[in-house]
């Protein structure tokens, strides 16, 4: 697992280079570590190398990690970056640190019920479809502003900024276009008073038009773990 933390140093050394090609603190820029179809030893790797925020895609393979890792990581922090079914909401306001794929009030508004009173209010950000695939979750930049309202009034929620996952493109101006766009509705929001801190945006291949355009958390895998092993039947 040596070359979980050497690949962890290079990730951190290209967020490092962008944020002051872009003239911005490195310090501004987080790293969500994402361990979708890795298994526990890797996520624990990772932690011994100091990383502390892990996304999952799938719920149940989430939970499946936590329990392998229970009492060995503290401090941990886990976020939900793949799509969230309603009848998912009850576990995942119970397990998850931060939800980064909201994209519909109902789904917002049942995490909220279910968030422990005896916990932090939980972490959400609303997922912009910014590329406008039919295929992608998420909620239109048109729509965006009035959902972002609405979660931002509910009691165990946290609105922390916006999440968006681009088209692939190895096109460097259409990235930061795209990127653009989703920094402009931040920005816009902040103006309207929403008072965000976060914006998810970035991955192995982008992370440097990502972290150009504004990035406050990038989302890396493949560059950490290596090519992910194929995936088991999750939920």
């Amino acid at each position: 697992m040596a070359a979980i933390n050497d690949n962890l140093q290079a990730v951190a050394a290209r967020i490092r280079d962008a944020a002051r090609a872009a003239g911005r603190d490195p310090s501004m820029v987080r790293l969500l570590a994402v361990t979708k179809t890795q298994p526990p030893s890797a996520v624990e790797a990772a932690y011994a190398a100091g990383q502390r925020s892990f996304g999952e895609n799938y719920v149940q393979e989430a939970l499946d990690k936590q329990a392998a890792l229970a009492g060995r990581t503290p401090g941990i922090e886990w976020h939900l970056i793949g799509p969230l079914q309603s009848n998912k909401t009850r576990v995942v306001a119970q397990a998850f640190d931060w939800v980064e794929t909201i994209d519909r009030q109902k789904v917002a508004q049942r995490l909220s019920d279910a968030r422990a009173l005896d916990v932090p209010p939980l972490n959400v950000l609303i997922q912009v479809n910014v590329s406008g695939e039919a295929t992608k979750s998420g909620v239109s930049p048109a729509g965006a502003a009035a959902l972002a309202r609405e979660v931002a009034r509910l009691p165990r929620l946290r609105l922390r900024g916006l999440m968006a996952i681009p088209e692939p493109t190895t096109d460097r101006k259409l990235q930061l276009e795209r990127f653009h766009a989703v920094r402009e509705l931040f920005d816009r929001l902040n103006a309207e008073g929403l008072a965000l801190d976060t914006l998810s945006m970035g991955m192995s291949q982008d992370l440097e038009s990502a972290v150009a355009e504004g990035s406050t958390l990038v989302r890396i895998g493949t560059a950490i773990f290596g090519e992910r092993p194929k995936a088991k039947a999750a939920a």
